[in-house]
Parts: C-alpha cells; structure tokens; sequence
C-alpha cells in the first residue's frame, strides 16, 4: 500500500516507496531478480515468495507510481494495454463500457477484438467532451466509464470532476489512461476517479527504452484492491525486476522533463499555429483549444504532444514525415526524443477508414511527441521539412 505522506511532488518522484536498502546502504532500490524467496518455515517468510506475486524491486516502483497519482495501491503492468486488460477483468460478461471515442488504437483493438469475444463485454464510444453523451448512453448493464484525457490524437479534455460525479450516482466504477498527461501534469484521483492506468513506456519511463505499464487503485476499497490483486497476480503479466528498476530511475527526473516537454510544446504549437501551411494545430495550451479553459484547471501543464494537420493531401503528409531529421519517424511517445508519426496510417492504423473520418483523424493529420532537445532546433528542423 502507498504510504502517504506531505511532501511535495518534486521530493515524492524521488523518495516515494524507496529507502536506502539495509544490507549495503545502496541509495538506489537493488534490482532482485530471484524468482523465489527462501522461508524459515512452510508459509513464513519475508513478505516475499514467488516474483510473480511480489518482488522487492517491483513492489518499490509500484508504491512511488501510487503515492504520485495520490492513490492507495499501485501495480506493475509489463505494458500499458497489459494494464487495461487486467483492468476490464473486473467487469462480469455481458457488463457494458462507456468509452472515449477518441481513444488509443490499441485500446479500442483490445475492446473490439479481444474482450467484446472473450468476455462478453459490450462497449459504446462516445465523446465524452459533452457529458450529456455519457448520460445518454448509461444502461442498466454499465459497469464502467473508460477516459482517455488527453485524447490520442485528437488532445481532447474531458472534464473528469463532471464525469465522476455522474459515475457515482449511478455506482458506475470510472478509469481514466493518464499517460498523455503524466502525474506531474494531472491526478485524475484527485477529481474522483477510482482507477488511473498509464503505458508507463512514456513519460513514466521517459528514454524509449522499456515497455511497462501501471495501474492505480483511488480510493481505500478493500474488495476492489483484494480483486485487482488477484487478477494481477493470477494472469501474470508483471513488471520485470530490470523494468521496475529503470522506471524508478526514470521517475526521478519526471519533473525536471516533463517541465521542459511542456514548455517547448507550447512554444512549438505557437509557431505552427503561424505557418500558412499548416491547416490546424490542436494543443490544449492554445486559446482556441475547445477545451483550453478545463485544461487550464484540470491540469498542471498542457503536456508534450502536438497534432496538427498540415494543407494538402496524403501525400504531402508522407513527403514531410520523410524529410524531417531530428524528429524521429516512430511510433510511441514521451521520450527524450522528438517523435513524429501518421497516426491514420501508424497508431490507429487498427482503426477502419471510415472510423477515423468519423472522429477526425484525417490523411493530413500528424502527431508530434515533442522531446529535451533545443527547441530552436527542432523549429528549424520542421521548418525545412515544411519547405
């Protein structure tokens, strides 16, 4: 369980859930990657048995993630989707989720192909930027409110305070992925949320070097924390020790980076938003954001992803996705690295041609994960790829 205590973002990135270990003194948390654990009697033991069920190194990564988005309990997922599976798990066949329409690809592939056949489940998307949507799709068999805020790639803001009042009204349990924002810029359980999920690849990780996810339990729910336990514990799909050890490495300068991400993403949003050749910019920080003013309060900062639509036709995206040379043609985010990617023809290449028109990802649409290098570089560098 995460032990809360008063400190202040900054210090808990680097403390949380971790101390000195006390055989060497070692700073940082020891990677152990034993698979079992020595007991002094059947049954008595350490805390520690089996790596599947709970390992030292883990267990440390899991208390900092929690303690971070104000949670009560936290888990080490071996990928983001890993966590969202895990997380529909709760629900009963048959069991109905309201979902954001503008969803991540591998979310909505996991929905549709996966637990819609192998649970039964039934899902509705909808855009959650309008509640009225939310209450007009809530059924007698809605178990679950997925969000998704900021949307990928369309960077729409739900308002979550809105979204939770309703969803306890109606003792709907609501899950809302934070990985676009991080927990430095939202805390998703501070507005009512009961469970917070993250491809913890991204920001949490932070050097595009790991696959991991997390999942973190809100509220003190004896039931739901002893289920989401057996299900973590019973399907598997775990953080490895290695993993554990370079995402609480990472977290310690989630700050110090999510910080420079949001500054040279607004400062670039701004600069596109001037180019005659470039159609829309949509960035939360911008004024003419739909939702720039719930961004603005529900959030500490607009985050590193800019998706704009540049004037033209498909392929013209494509000619200025080749040229680029420091923003890196690739799928994923939230790396040191600036990204680029098509989202219609990379990250929801899943979904179907008419799908994307549906919701608005266009041919023309382009996704930008804004890295730590200069920002006056990467100006020039979409600069001349735009020429």
């Amino acid at each position: 369980m995460s032990k809360k205590k008063n400190h202040q973002f900054e210090t808990k990135v680097i403390h949380s859930g971790q101390k000195p270990d006390p055989t060497t003194g070692a700073v940082m948390t020891p990677i152990v990657l034993a698979s079992t654990y020595n007991q002094s009697s059947p049954g008595v033991h350490k805390g520690y048995d089996y790596s599947r069920s709970t390992n030292p190194t883990r267990e440390a990564f899991e208390n900092c993630i929690a303690d971070l988005e104000n949670g009560i309990k936290g888990y080490g997922f071996s990928s983001g989707v890993a966590a969202i599976s895990a997380c529909v798990e709760l629900l009963s066949p048959g069991d109905h989720i309201i979902a954001m329409d503008d969803l991540y690809g591998g979310s909505v592939r996991l929905f549709n192909e996966i637990k819609s056949i192998s649970q039964g489940i039934e899902i509705s998307y909808v855009d959650m930027t309008d509640i009225i949507n939310i209450k007009n799709n809530i059924k007698n068999n809605t178990k679950m409110i997925f969000i998704e805020t900021p949307t990928n790639p369309l960077l729409k803001i739900s308002d979550l305070s809105k979204i939770t009042k309703l969803a306890k009204k109606e003792n709907i349990i609501t899950v809302c992925d934070n990985t676009f924002a991080s927990p430095y810029n939202q805390r998703p359980i501070d507005f009512g949320v009961d469970i917070v999920i993250h491809s913890a690849t991204k920001y949490i990780g932070g050097h595009s070097d790991l696959i991991a996810g997390a999942l973190i339990i809100g509220k003190n729910d004896k039931k739901l924390i002893d289920r989401m336990s057996n299900i973590h514990n019973s399907l598997g799909p775990i953080t490895s020790a290695f993993d554990s050890y370079l995402l609480l490495r990472s977290l310690k300068t989630l700050v110090v980076r999510m910080e420079r991400h949001n500054k040279s993403a607004f400062e670039i949003a701004n600069y596109l938003k001037k180019r005659k050749d470039i159609k829309n910019v949509i960035y939360p920080g911008l004024k003419n954001h739909p939702q720039h003013k719930l961004s603005s309060k529900q959030m500490n900062g607009f985050g590193g992803i800019i998706s704009f639509e540049i004037k033209g036709n498909l392929s013209k995206a494509k000619s200025f996705l080749r040229k680029t040379k420091i923003f890196t043609l690739a799928e994923s985010l939230g790396g040191v690295e600036s990204l680029i990617e098509h989202p219609g023809l990379m990250t929801h290449a899943s979904l179907s041609k008419q799908r994307r028109d549906e919701i608005g990802i266009s041919d023309t649409l382009i996704r930008l994960s804004v890295g730590l290098e200069n920002v006056d570089d990467l100006k020039r560098d979409l600069d001349q790829a735009l020429n």
